[in-house]
Protein backbone atom coordinates (compact mmCIF):
# COMPACT_ATOMS: atom_id res chain seq x y z
CA UNK A 1 0.00 0.00 0.00
CA UNK A 2 1.19 3.51 -0.86
CA UNK A 3 -0.44 6.71 0.36
CA UNK A 4 -0.29 9.99 -1.57
CA UNK A 5 -1.20 13.53 -0.64
CA UNK A 6 -2.20 15.29 -3.85
CA UNK A 7 -1.93 19.06 -3.87
CA UNK A 8 -4.80 19.16 -6.39
CA UNK A 9 -6.69 16.38 -8.15
CA UNK A 10 -9.26 16.12 -10.93
CA UNK A 11 -12.07 14.08 -9.37
CA UNK A 12 -15.39 13.07 -10.95
CA UNK A 13 -17.13 16.14 -9.53
CA UNK A 14 -14.35 18.64 -10.24
CA UNK A 15 -10.95 19.71 -8.96
CA UNK A 16 -10.29 19.28 -5.23
CA UNK A 17 -7.28 20.27 -3.12
CA UNK A 18 -5.52 18.30 -0.40
CA UNK A 19 -6.68 14.90 -1.63
CA UNK A 20 -5.34 11.83 0.14
CA UNK A 21 -5.11 8.75 -2.05
CA UNK A 22 -4.38 5.17 -1.12
CA UNK A 23 -3.17 2.69 -3.74
CA UNK A 24 -2.75 -1.06 -3.39
CA UNK A 25 -1.28 -3.11 -6.27
CA UNK A 26 -1.98 -0.30 -8.73
CA UNK A 27 -5.64 0.12 -7.74
CA UNK A 28 -7.11 3.07 -5.83
CA UNK A 29 -8.52 1.81 -2.52
CA UNK A 30 -9.33 5.07 -0.74
CA UNK A 31 -9.94 8.73 -1.66
CA UNK A 32 -10.32 11.32 1.08
CA UNK A 33 -11.49 14.86 0.28
CA UNK A 34 -10.32 16.83 2.11
CA UNK A 35 -7.67 14.64 3.68
CA UNK A 36 -8.80 13.41 7.07
CA UNK A 37 -6.99 10.76 9.06
CA UNK A 38 -3.67 9.72 7.58
CA UNK A 39 -3.36 6.13 6.32
CA UNK A 40 -0.54 4.08 7.72
CA UNK A 41 2.86 5.41 6.66
CA UNK A 42 4.00 8.83 5.57
CA UNK A 43 2.17 9.88 2.38
CA UNK A 44 4.07 10.83 -0.74
CA UNK A 45 3.42 14.51 -1.47
CA UNK A 46 2.49 15.16 -5.10
CA UNK A 47 2.55 18.84 -6.15
CA UNK A 48 0.59 20.10 -9.13
CA UNK A 49 -2.74 18.96 -10.54
CA UNK A 50 -3.12 15.17 -10.77
CA UNK A 51 -5.52 13.70 -13.31
CA UNK A 52 -6.26 10.31 -14.86
CA UNK A 53 -3.95 9.41 -17.70
CA UNK A 54 -5.40 10.03 -21.15
CA UNK A 55 -6.54 7.39 -23.62
CA UNK A 56 -5.34 7.78 -27.20
CA UNK A 57 -8.17 5.99 -28.97
CA UNK A 58 -6.76 6.08 -32.50
CA UNK A 59 -3.14 5.45 -33.38
CA UNK A 60 -1.25 4.34 -36.47
CA UNK A 61 2.20 3.95 -34.91
CA UNK A 62 4.07 3.75 -38.20
CA UNK A 63 2.72 7.13 -39.36
CA UNK A 64 5.05 8.72 -36.81
CA UNK A 65 7.84 8.25 -39.36
CA UNK A 66 6.15 10.86 -41.58
CA UNK A 67 6.33 13.72 -39.09
CA UNK A 68 8.18 16.67 -40.61
CA UNK A 69 8.45 14.89 -43.97
CA UNK A 70 5.09 15.55 -45.60
CA UNK A 71 4.80 19.32 -45.25
CA UNK A 72 6.94 20.62 -48.11
CA UNK A 73 4.33 20.62 -50.87
CA UNK A 74 0.66 21.22 -51.46
CA UNK A 75 -1.69 18.28 -51.75
CA UNK A 76 -4.60 16.37 -50.25
CA UNK A 77 -5.22 13.38 -48.05
CA UNK A 78 -4.79 11.20 -51.12
CA UNK A 79 -1.33 12.55 -52.01
CA UNK A 80 -0.28 12.19 -48.37
CA UNK A 81 -1.48 8.60 -48.48
CA UNK A 82 1.06 7.75 -51.18
CA UNK A 83 3.87 8.87 -48.87
CA UNK A 84 2.38 6.83 -46.06
CA UNK A 85 2.24 3.76 -48.29
CA UNK A 86 5.96 4.15 -49.04
CA UNK A 87 6.73 3.88 -45.31
CA UNK A 88 4.41 0.91 -44.92
CA UNK A 89 6.16 -0.95 -47.73
CA UNK A 90 9.52 -1.03 -45.94
CA UNK A 91 8.66 -1.97 -42.37
CA UNK A 92 9.77 -5.27 -40.86
CA UNK A 93 8.71 -6.71 -37.49
CA UNK A 94 11.96 -5.45 -35.95
CA UNK A 95 11.79 -1.94 -37.40
CA UNK A 96 8.08 -1.73 -36.59
CA UNK A 97 8.81 -2.63 -32.97
CA UNK A 98 11.46 0.10 -32.69
CA UNK A 99 9.28 2.75 -34.32
CA UNK A 100 6.23 1.83 -32.25
CA UNK A 101 8.20 1.74 -29.02
CA UNK A 102 9.43 5.29 -29.61
CA UNK A 103 5.93 6.44 -30.55
CA UNK A 104 4.38 4.93 -27.43
CA UNK A 105 7.18 6.33 -25.25
CA UNK A 106 6.32 9.80 -26.57
CA UNK A 107 2.68 9.18 -25.67
CA UNK A 108 3.64 8.13 -22.16
CA UNK A 109 5.75 11.23 -21.68
CA UNK A 110 2.84 13.59 -22.47
CA UNK A 111 0.25 11.92 -20.24
CA UNK A 112 -1.23 9.09 -22.34
CA UNK A 113 -1.52 5.82 -20.44
CA UNK A 114 -3.56 3.74 -22.92
CA UNK A 115 -3.60 3.48 -26.70
CA UNK A 116 -5.88 1.96 -29.30
CA UNK A 117 -3.58 0.82 -32.10
CA UNK A 118 -5.50 0.56 -35.41
CA UNK A 119 -3.35 -2.21 -36.89
CA UNK A 120 -3.57 -3.33 -40.50
CA UNK A 121 0.08 -3.85 -41.52
CA UNK A 122 -0.15 -7.62 -41.15
CA UNK A 123 1.95 -9.46 -43.74
CA UNK A 124 5.18 -9.43 -45.73
CA UNK A 125 5.53 -6.91 -48.60
CA UNK A 126 4.21 -9.38 -51.21
CA UNK A 127 1.23 -10.29 -49.02
CA UNK A 128 2.65 -13.61 -47.84
CA UNK A 129 2.04 -14.21 -44.13
CA UNK A 130 5.03 -14.35 -41.82
CA UNK A 131 5.84 -17.73 -40.24
CA UNK A 132 3.80 -16.38 -37.35
CA UNK A 133 0.92 -14.64 -39.17
CA UNK A 134 0.56 -12.26 -36.22
CA UNK A 135 4.22 -11.30 -35.93
CA UNK A 136 3.60 -7.62 -36.72
CA UNK A 137 0.79 -7.43 -34.16
CA UNK A 138 2.96 -9.06 -31.52
CA UNK A 139 5.65 -6.47 -32.22
CA UNK A 140 3.16 -3.73 -31.37
CA UNK A 141 2.09 -5.46 -28.16
CA UNK A 142 5.72 -5.80 -27.10
CA UNK A 143 6.45 -2.17 -27.97
CA UNK A 144 3.62 -0.96 -25.76
CA UNK A 145 4.83 -3.15 -22.91
CA UNK A 146 8.32 -1.70 -23.20
CA UNK A 147 7.01 1.88 -23.25
CA UNK A 148 4.68 1.34 -20.30
CA UNK A 149 1.46 2.07 -22.19
CA UNK A 150 -1.62 -0.12 -21.94
CA UNK A 151 -2.66 -1.21 -25.42
CA UNK A 152 -5.80 -2.34 -27.19
CA UNK A 153 -4.56 -3.85 -30.45
CA UNK A 154 -7.39 -3.15 -32.88
CA UNK A 155 -6.66 -5.82 -35.46
CA UNK A 156 -8.05 -4.39 -38.68
CA UNK A 157 -9.84 -6.12 -41.54
CA UNK A 158 -8.65 -4.55 -44.81
CA UNK A 159 -9.56 -6.48 -47.98
CA UNK A 160 -10.01 -4.07 -50.88
CA UNK A 161 -8.56 -0.97 -52.53
CA UNK A 162 -12.07 0.38 -52.97
CA UNK A 163 -15.54 -0.78 -53.94
CA UNK A 164 -15.09 -3.71 -56.31
CA UNK A 165 -11.29 -3.32 -56.44
CA UNK A 166 -8.78 -5.89 -55.14
CA UNK A 167 -5.82 -4.76 -52.99
CA UNK A 168 -3.18 -2.81 -54.89
CA UNK A 169 0.54 -2.41 -54.23
CA UNK A 170 1.39 -2.20 -50.54
CA UNK A 171 -2.23 -2.98 -49.67
CA UNK A 172 -1.33 -6.63 -50.27
CA UNK A 173 0.36 -6.47 -46.87
CA UNK A 174 -2.96 -5.55 -45.31
CA UNK A 175 -5.25 -8.22 -46.74
CA UNK A 176 -6.06 -11.70 -45.42
CA UNK A 177 -8.07 -12.49 -48.56
CA UNK A 178 -11.50 -12.44 -46.99
CA UNK A 179 -13.13 -11.69 -43.68
CA UNK A 180 -13.28 -15.32 -42.57
CA UNK A 181 -9.50 -15.72 -43.03
CA UNK A 182 -8.98 -12.45 -41.19
CA UNK A 183 -11.14 -13.67 -38.28
CA UNK A 184 -9.23 -16.96 -38.08
CA UNK A 185 -5.90 -15.11 -37.88
CA UNK A 186 -7.21 -12.80 -35.16
CA UNK A 187 -8.52 -15.76 -33.16
CA UNK A 188 -5.06 -17.36 -33.36
CA UNK A 189 -3.54 -14.26 -31.77
CA UNK A 190 -5.37 -15.32 -28.58
CA UNK A 191 -4.56 -12.25 -26.46
CA UNK A 192 -7.08 -10.50 -24.23
CA UNK A 193 -5.66 -7.13 -25.33
CA UNK A 194 -6.95 -7.61 -28.89
CA UNK A 195 -9.98 -5.77 -30.25
CA UNK A 196 -11.06 -5.52 -33.88
CA UNK A 197 -11.58 -2.92 -36.55
CA UNK A 198 -13.13 -2.41 -39.96
CA UNK A 199 -10.68 -0.25 -41.85
CA UNK A 200 -13.46 1.53 -43.74
CA UNK A 201 -16.49 0.69 -45.84
CA UNK A 202 -14.34 1.05 -48.95
CA UNK A 203 -11.84 -1.56 -47.67
CA UNK A 204 -14.27 -4.27 -46.53
CA UNK A 205 -16.89 -5.41 -49.07
CA UNK A 206 -20.46 -4.83 -47.82
CA UNK A 207 -21.30 -8.54 -47.82
CA UNK A 208 -18.34 -9.24 -45.49
CA UNK A 209 -19.03 -6.55 -42.88
CA UNK A 210 -21.26 -8.87 -40.86
CA UNK A 211 -18.40 -11.35 -40.43
CA UNK A 212 -16.26 -8.67 -38.81
CA UNK A 213 -19.13 -7.57 -36.60
CA UNK A 214 -19.63 -11.16 -35.47
CA UNK A 215 -15.92 -11.52 -34.67
CA UNK A 216 -16.13 -8.35 -32.58
CA UNK A 217 -18.70 -9.79 -30.17
CA UNK A 218 -17.77 -8.69 -26.65
CA UNK A 219 -14.82 -6.63 -27.85
CA UNK A 220 -14.31 -3.03 -28.96
CA UNK A 221 -14.97 -2.46 -32.66
CA UNK A 222 -13.48 0.61 -34.35
CA UNK A 223 -13.92 1.89 -37.91
CA UNK A 224 -12.77 4.83 -40.04
CA UNK A 225 -15.94 6.67 -41.06
CA UNK A 226 -16.51 9.42 -43.62
CA UNK A 227 -13.09 11.01 -43.27
CA UNK A 228 -13.25 12.09 -46.91
CA UNK A 229 -16.05 13.30 -49.17
CA UNK A 230 -14.69 10.98 -51.87
CA UNK A 231 -15.37 8.00 -49.59
CA UNK A 232 -18.99 9.07 -49.19
CA UNK A 233 -19.42 9.59 -52.93
CA UNK A 234 -17.95 6.18 -53.77
CA UNK A 235 -20.14 4.45 -51.19
CA UNK A 236 -23.29 6.12 -52.48
CA UNK A 237 -22.40 5.20 -56.05
CA UNK A 238 -21.67 1.56 -55.19
CA UNK A 239 -24.39 0.83 -52.63
CA UNK A 240 -26.92 3.67 -52.71
CA UNK A 241 -26.23 4.25 -49.01
CA UNK A 242 -23.97 6.47 -46.93
CA UNK A 243 -21.12 4.76 -45.06
CA UNK A 244 -22.97 5.28 -41.77
CA UNK A 245 -26.16 3.70 -43.11
CA UNK A 246 -24.15 0.80 -44.55
CA UNK A 247 -22.58 0.15 -41.14
CA UNK A 248 -25.94 0.46 -39.41
CA UNK A 249 -27.49 -2.08 -41.79
CA UNK A 250 -24.60 -4.48 -41.03
CA UNK A 251 -25.23 -4.19 -37.28
CA UNK A 252 -21.91 -2.44 -36.73
CA UNK A 253 -23.10 0.56 -34.70
CA UNK A 254 -23.58 0.62 -30.94
CA UNK A 255 -21.90 1.47 -27.62
CA UNK A 256 -18.98 -0.91 -28.21
CA UNK A 257 -18.26 0.70 -31.59
CA UNK A 258 -16.11 3.77 -32.16
CA UNK A 259 -16.41 5.65 -35.45
CA UNK A 260 -13.14 7.42 -36.16
CA UNK A 261 -13.24 10.91 -37.74
CA UNK A 262 -16.98 11.05 -38.60
CA UNK A 263 -16.21 14.27 -40.45
CA UNK A 264 -18.58 14.47 -43.42
CA UNK A 265 -21.99 13.35 -42.20
CA UNK A 266 -25.55 13.80 -43.40
CA UNK A 267 -28.25 14.61 -40.85
CA UNK A 268 -29.45 11.00 -40.90
CA UNK A 269 -25.88 9.80 -40.22
CA UNK A 270 -25.73 11.97 -37.10
CA UNK A 271 -29.06 10.55 -35.98
CA UNK A 272 -27.96 6.95 -36.53
CA UNK A 273 -24.73 7.42 -34.60
CA UNK A 274 -26.48 9.23 -31.77
CA UNK A 275 -29.44 6.90 -31.35
CA UNK A 276 -27.13 3.86 -31.30
CA UNK A 277 -24.87 5.52 -28.70
CA UNK A 278 -21.89 4.86 -30.94
CA UNK A 279 -18.68 6.53 -29.81
CA UNK A 280 -16.96 8.97 -32.17
CA UNK A 281 -13.21 9.49 -32.08
CA UNK A 282 -12.08 12.90 -33.30
CA UNK A 283 -8.40 13.39 -34.16
CA UNK A 284 -8.18 17.16 -34.68
CA UNK A 285 -4.42 17.49 -35.10
CA UNK A 286 -4.47 14.93 -37.90
CA UNK A 287 -7.72 16.14 -39.44
CA UNK A 288 -6.27 19.63 -39.80
CA UNK A 289 -2.87 18.33 -40.96
CA UNK A 290 -4.51 16.33 -43.77
CA UNK A 291 -7.05 19.05 -44.59
CA UNK A 292 -9.86 16.60 -43.87
CA UNK A 293 -12.31 19.15 -42.53
CA UNK A 294 -14.06 19.76 -39.21
CA UNK A 295 -16.58 17.19 -38.01
CA UNK A 296 -19.84 18.03 -36.20
CA UNK A 297 -18.62 17.15 -32.73
CA UNK A 298 -21.27 18.98 -30.74
CA UNK A 299 -24.15 17.88 -32.96
CA UNK A 300 -23.04 14.28 -32.53
CA UNK A 301 -22.82 14.68 -28.77
CA UNK A 302 -26.24 16.29 -28.56
CA UNK A 303 -27.67 13.45 -30.66
CA UNK A 304 -26.35 10.87 -28.17
CA UNK A 305 -22.93 9.88 -29.51
CA UNK A 306 -19.98 9.85 -27.07
CA UNK A 307 -16.83 11.82 -27.92
CA UNK A 308 -13.34 10.32 -27.61
CA UNK A 309 -9.97 11.52 -28.92
CA UNK A 310 -6.96 10.18 -30.81
CA UNK A 311 -3.72 11.37 -32.38
CA UNK A 312 -4.03 9.16 -35.50
CA UNK A 313 -1.03 10.01 -37.72
CA UNK A 314 1.00 11.54 -34.88
CA UNK A 315 1.75 14.81 -36.62
CA UNK A 316 1.29 15.91 -33.01
CA UNK A 317 1.14 13.73 -29.91
CA UNK A 318 -0.42 15.82 -27.17
CA UNK A 319 -3.80 14.97 -25.59
CA UNK A 320 -4.24 18.54 -24.34
CA UNK A 321 -3.92 19.86 -27.88
CA UNK A 322 -6.52 17.37 -29.10
CA UNK A 323 -8.93 18.41 -26.34
CA UNK A 324 -8.79 22.12 -26.97
CA UNK A 325 -8.77 21.70 -30.74
CA UNK A 326 -12.27 20.20 -30.62
CA UNK A 327 -13.59 23.43 -29.11
CA UNK A 328 -11.38 25.77 -31.16
CA UNK A 329 -12.34 24.10 -34.44
CA UNK A 330 -16.02 24.52 -33.57
CA UNK A 331 -15.32 28.21 -32.95
CA UNK A 332 -13.74 28.61 -36.38
CA UNK A 333 -16.71 26.99 -38.10
CA UNK A 334 -19.44 28.74 -36.10
CA UNK A 335 -17.69 32.01 -35.19
CA UNK A 336 -18.97 31.48 -31.64
CA UNK A 337 -17.25 30.39 -28.41
CA UNK A 338 -18.20 27.94 -25.71
CA UNK A 339 -19.38 24.79 -27.48
CA UNK A 340 -17.60 22.38 -25.14
CA UNK A 341 -16.97 22.73 -21.41
CA UNK A 342 -13.48 21.84 -20.22
CA UNK A 343 -14.92 19.06 -18.06
CA UNK A 344 -16.61 17.47 -21.08
CA UNK A 345 -13.37 17.49 -23.07
CA UNK A 346 -11.46 16.01 -20.13
CA UNK A 347 -14.03 13.20 -19.94
CA UNK A 348 -13.53 12.54 -23.66
CA UNK A 349 -9.77 12.26 -23.14
CA UNK A 350 -10.00 10.11 -20.02
CA UNK A 351 -13.03 8.11 -18.83
CA UNK A 352 -14.86 7.94 -22.16
CA UNK A 353 -11.67 7.25 -24.05
CA UNK A 354 -10.65 4.34 -21.83
CA UNK A 355 -14.18 2.93 -22.11
CA UNK A 356 -13.93 3.12 -25.91
CA UNK A 357 -10.94 0.78 -25.66
CA UNK A 358 -12.78 -1.57 -23.31
CA UNK A 359 -10.83 -0.37 -20.27
CA UNK A 360 -13.69 0.46 -17.93
CA UNK A 361 -11.39 0.18 -14.91
CA UNK A 362 -9.44 3.37 -15.71
CA UNK A 363 -9.92 7.04 -16.51
CA UNK A 364 -11.34 8.24 -13.18
CA UNK A 365 -9.77 8.95 -9.79
CA UNK A 366 -12.13 6.82 -7.70
CA UNK A 367 -12.06 3.74 -5.50
CA UNK A 368 -11.68 0.57 -7.52
CA UNK A 369 -10.10 2.26 -10.55
CA UNK A 370 -6.56 1.79 -11.76
CA UNK A 371 -4.09 4.36 -10.49
CA UNK A 372 -2.95 5.24 -14.02
CA UNK A 373 -2.36 8.86 -13.14
CA UNK A 374 -0.30 11.80 -14.35
CA UNK A 375 0.40 15.20 -12.85
CA UNK A 376 0.40 18.56 -14.60
CA UNK A 377 2.96 21.06 -13.31
CA UNK A 378 1.20 24.34 -12.47
CA UNK A 379 4.43 26.34 -12.38
CA UNK A 380 5.60 26.18 -15.99
CA UNK A 381 5.69 29.11 -18.42
CA UNK A 382 2.38 27.88 -19.83
CA UNK A 383 0.49 27.16 -16.60
CA UNK A 384 1.90 29.62 -14.08
CA UNK A 385 -0.82 31.78 -12.58
CA UNK A 386 -3.68 29.96 -14.34
CA UNK A 387 -4.98 28.13 -11.27
CA UNK A 388 -5.86 24.52 -10.53
CA UNK A 389 -8.91 24.25 -12.78
CA UNK A 390 -10.22 22.08 -15.62
CA UNK A 391 -9.85 25.11 -17.90
CA UNK A 392 -6.12 25.25 -17.15
CA UNK A 393 -5.75 21.62 -18.19
CA UNK A 394 -7.62 22.04 -21.46
CA UNK A 395 -6.80 25.57 -22.58
CA UNK A 396 -3.37 26.30 -21.07
CA UNK A 397 -1.45 23.09 -20.39
CA UNK A 398 0.36 20.91 -22.88
CA UNK A 399 2.15 17.60 -22.93
CA UNK A 400 5.41 19.31 -21.94
CA UNK A 401 3.82 20.18 -18.59
CA UNK A 402 3.18 16.55 -17.62
CA UNK A 403 5.21 15.02 -14.83
CA UNK A 404 5.29 11.29 -14.05
CA UNK A 405 3.19 10.22 -11.11
CA UNK A 406 5.61 9.33 -8.27
CA UNK A 407 4.83 5.61 -8.39
CA UNK A 408 6.66 5.49 -11.71
CA UNK A 409 9.89 6.89 -10.28
CA UNK A 410 10.03 5.24 -6.85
Amino acid sequence: MTAYLLEHALLPDGVASGVRLQVVDGVITDVQVPAASAPAGEPVHVPGLTMPGAANCHSHAFHRALRGRTQAERGTFWTWREQMYAVAADLTPDSYFELARETYAEMRAVGITAVGEFHYLHHQPDGTPYADPNEMGRALLAAADDAGVRIRLLDTCYLAAGFGRPPEGVQRRYSDGDAHAWAERVAALDDERVGVAIHSVRAVPPEQLATVVEAAAGRPLHVHLSEQVAENDACLAATGRTPTRLLADAGALGPRTTAVHATHLADDDVRLLGESRTRVCFCPTTERDLADGVGPSRRLHDAGAVLTLGSDSHAVIDPFEEMRAVELDERLVSRQRGHWAATELLAAATADGHASLGFDDAGVIAVGRRADLVTVDLGTVRTRGCGATPETLVFAAGGADVRPFPEETR
